[in-house]
């Protein structure tokens, strides 16, 4: 069953105004849709519940300032995916042993060696002007282009999903994404060494 966008917004207004059966309804209507979501992110049901757990916990605490300035899916999205990277930030952080506590191998003890995979200087470099480049020319766009860029290429979500968070025909959001790629080809040309650019 599609919701509209108007169903949302009666739902909204409701929950703004305290009414938790309304906030309940919210949810319910969409937390299939961001566990499947959360669930390909991280591709692990515990890790995707815990997203979607702390992802309603933030839409309970900022949905009193939401004004409809994008659709409920969209807002929602972008939580979801701020959740899926706080986690993963946080996972990494604690993911580290100390490199002073010494191996057992074969009965003796010896220094930990370390190789380090990363990449070198220039690589760095070179990947941190990329990025710079990516998000000056993603500034420079529409504010449409650049969520339809970064839901596609960044949360790598499918036309079929753009379509429904953003309430569009299938059609529009392809020849969209496609203008979008355009245009932000166009604003990467500048800088063409370091995307290869012909």
């Amino acid at each position: 069953m599609r919701r509209s966008k108007a169903d949302d917004a009666v739902l909204i207004e409701r929950a703004q105004k305290g009414d938790r059966a309304a906030f309940d309804t919210l949810i319910a209507n969409y937390e299939d849709r961001a566990y499947q979501y959360a669930y390909r992110l991280t591709n692990n049901k515990e890790d995707a519940m815990d997203i979607v757990a702390e992802t309603f916990v933030r839409v309970h605490g900022a949905l009193k300032n939401f004004r409809g300035q994008s659709a409920f899916g969209t807002w929602l999205y972008r939580i979801l995916t701020n959740c899926s990277l706080d986690m993963r930030k946080k996972e990494k952080r604690n993911q580290h042993s100390s490199l002073d506590t010494p191996v057992v191998v074969d009965g003796s003890t010896m220094e930990r060696q370390i190789e380090d995979e990363g990449p070198g200087p220039g690589e760095e470099a070179e990947t941190s002007a990329r990025e710079a480049a990516i998000q000056m020319a993603l500034g420079n766009m529409p504010e449409y282009q650049k969520a339809m860029l970064v839901m596609y290429h960044v949360e790598m979500q499918s036309y079929e999903d753009i379509a429904q968070i953003l309430d569009l025909p299938l059609g529009t959001v392809k020849s969209r994404l496609n203008r979008a790629r355009i245009a932000l080809r166009e604003q990467l040309s500048q800088d063409a060494e370091l995307f290869q650019i012909g």
